[in-house]
């Protein structure tokens, strides 16, 4: 039953920070230069355009009735339409979404599959040569822009060694994406290389907090091998920062997609919100912006309940 509570109380949380994105996303549009009209309709309008545009879409209403029509058109679906590629935000997305969901995900997990048993290994080997070593890369590599890192890689691995092809996938669908995967090898490494940076090193500070507490030494008194008690009593408790700070990193995934996705010309939301930028089509900039807003949201709210499920003590803190 506290379970229950507690999910039906994070939802209700999760639910009002989406509402208050939502009248985030509303104000930017009316913070448009010359309005959400000329913003969408381009600088060649004309007053006479400006005029049927704000009284089709409503924008010549009280802005209180404007906002619950923006959210009626929302929860219906609708993000407006791209004035550049004459199709709706709504359709844009969702051949694109998908597509950055599984180079986001790929990513995210070679990255932890790497950094949770390399930031154990750092803290079982604490302070010994070769655990200055993999500090030293770690830092190297969250320090690195995205950008250059990909870079570097299709240099040694494209142009150098001609192991991998320097551009990704190019398929409209999932199952063409997954015909090319070692297109996908290059994006998925560029992508992880910060998640590996930055978790192994989570990982590493967990572990060794979990190794001086009493739970261990009582462990090691009653006779248990060193290498049951990392994977059977530390692994899971040094789980739990771990899991609880990749619901925060979801933006950072997301704005490493971006520029993953253009280096090698990857066609998800992360080219897509490039392209916009760059064409100035703000009904799409602004539909990106929604959309990673929520899944920031949503993974915040899974990583809480995955974090209660994972470790008793959370569980018993907020009950």
């Amino acid at each position: 039953m506290d379970t229950v509570r507690y999910l039906v109380r994070r939802v209700l949380q999760a639910l009002a920070v989406i509402l208050i994105v939502t009248v985030v996303v509303f104000c930017l549009l009316h913070a448009l230069p010359g309005g959400p009209a000329r913003g969408i309709l381009g600088p060649q309008a004309t007053a006479g355009q400006i005029e049927a545009f704000n009284h089709d879409q409503g924008l010549d209403r009280p802005l209180p009735v404007q906002y619950v029509y923006y959210l009626s058109t929302l929860l219906h679906g609708d993000l407006g339409t791209s004035y550049t590629l004459n199709e709706t935000v709504s359709r844009l997305i969702e051949q694109r979404l998908p597509k950055t969901l599984l180079l986001t995900v790929l990513s995210a997990l070679v990255g932890l599959l790497v950094a949770v048993p390399l930031g154990m290994w750092q803290a079982v080997r604490r302070n010994k040569p070769v655990d200055y070593v993999v500090t030293t890369l770690s830092v190297v590599a969250y320090s690195t822009p995205v950008y250059f890192l990909g870079l570097v890689l299709v240099l040694l691995f494209t142009q150098t060694l001609r192991w991998f092809p320097s551009q990704a996938p190019q398929g409209e669908t999932l199952a063409q994406v997954f015909a090319e995967p070692g297109a996908l090898v290059l994006p998925v490494a560029t992508g992880a290389a910060s998640t590996v940076a930055v978790f192994s090193r989570f990982m590493r500070a967990a572990t060794l907090e979990n190794l001086a507490e009493d739970y261990v030494r009582t462990a090691r008194a009653g006779g248990s091998r060193p290498r049951a008690i990392l994977w059977r009593h530390v692994f899971r408790n040094s789980l739990t920062p771990v899991v609880a700070m990749l619901g925060y990193y979801v933006p950072v995934i997301f704005g490493g997609a971006l520029v993953v996705e253009q280096l090698f010309n990857y066609p998800g939301m992360g080219l897509l919100f490039w392209s916009a930028a760059q064409s100035s089509d703000y009904p799409v900039l602004l539909g990106c912006v929604l959309v990673i807003s929520v899944a920031t949201v949503v993974g915040t709210l899974l990583a809480d309940v995955v974090q209660r499920i994972v470790d008793p003590r959370a569980k018993a803190e907020r009950t």
